[in-house]
């Protein structure tokens, strides 16, 4: 009796303890899995221990970080740091020009464009120093000037191929050209008022003289200079360049000679240089002093005029021999 009471409590216990738990769905038909048996844990052998008479194994140096590679936006592209505000300019493109004037036919930098007040600057601006020869040698500009690159690639032209056989028949290679004046922000004749000069462009350059080596200075304006020397800088100039003034044109430019490629309709051209020629020679104000060895001077006057009466002077004179008084007449 007592066991038969304990099953019957214990199955009702079962029971509820089964409900807690539901069955796994038997999709198959298979009848309720087994349960797995228990996985005992595998003991992994450990490497025996280093003896202590082998030879050490090297120390590997420690591997350093590659390092950091900073990248940088285009030059052209705003970045964190700078504002596109103040983002570089794009580069502007070179010339025409100034690929050809390479540093064979002239040193000439290039330099900022000038923006002067009213129309005063301008573009494509070169520092010319030096005209360099198919020699190699050099033809210094002093002081070095401030032109376009049109009007510096004229200018070194003409001194290569025009300046240099003048020289030559002279006895001695130029050396230097004589620079009056480049770009300078003004009008013409630095009148007030007056139309911007082709200075203040870039556009024109006064030249003096052209010096050689041999210290000889060339004044082109000298009227002592040989005139076919002269002559043949004037065609020169007058062939390469649209503006030429010099002696003659106007009072401005009696001591040097204006050069520029002013552009005129029709390609209109002035040459207006006088090739003076020397001037005559002055007779000095005083006369020579008489040579010692000169014969004496004739006496004007002989020795009877020294023999006259004191009579005579007092003598009448005719009526006639006085000579009239205009006013004399009118009080009559």
């Amino acid at each position: 009796m007592v066991t038969a009471v304990l099953v019957l409590l214990l199955v009702p216990a079962e029971r509820a303890e089964a409900r807690k738990y539901p069955a796994p769905l038997d999709l198959f038909g298979l009848g309720t899995p087994r349960p797995r048996a228990a996985v005992h844990a595998a003991k992994i052998p450990l490497p025996r221990p280093r003896p202590a008479e082998a030879p050490k194994a090297p120390e590997k140096a420690p591997v350093e970080p590659p390092p950091a590679v900073e990248v940088k936006p285009p030059p052209d592209e705003p970045s964190a740091d700078k504002p596109a505000e103040m983002a570089s300019p794009p580069q502007k493109q070179a010339s025409a020009c100034r690929v050809a004037l390479t540093e064979d036919i002239a040193i000439a930098p290039s330099i900022p464009d000038i923006r002067g007040p009213g129309a005063c600057g301008g573009e494509d601006l070169v520092r010319l120093e030096a005209v360099v020869l198919p020699d190699k040698r050099k033809v210094t500009v002093k002081p070095a000037a401030i032109l376009r690159c049109t009007m510096a690639s004229a200018i070194a032209d003409w001194v290569r191929k025009d300046v240099v056989p003048v020289a030559s028949s002279l006895g001695s290679p130029v050396s230097e050209l004589d620079n009056f004046d480049s770009f300078e922000c003004r009008g013409r004749n630095r009148v007030a008022g007056a139309t911007l000069s082709e200075h203040g462009k870039g556009n024109a350059i006064d030249i003096r003289a052209i010096k050689l080596a041999n210290g000889q200075s060339i004044g082109l304006t000298d009227r002592t200079l040989s005139r076919d020397v002269r002559e043949r800088v004037l065609h020169s100039v007058c062939a390469r360049f649209s503006t030429v003034l010099g002696p003659g044109s106007d009072w401005y430019h009696e001591d040097h000679i204006h050069l520029d490629l002013a552009q005129r309709r029709n390609d209109y051209r002035i040459c207006q240089w006088n090739v003076w020629d020397p001037l005559p020679q002055v007779a000095p104000l005083l006369p020579a002093e008489r040579p010692e060895e000169a014969p004496p001077r004739e006496v004007a006057a002989g020795p009877e005029a020294d023999e006259g009466t004191d009579d005579e002077a007092d003598k009448p004179v005719p009526e006639k021999a006085r000579p009239s008084n205009p006013a004399t007449k009118k009080r009559r």
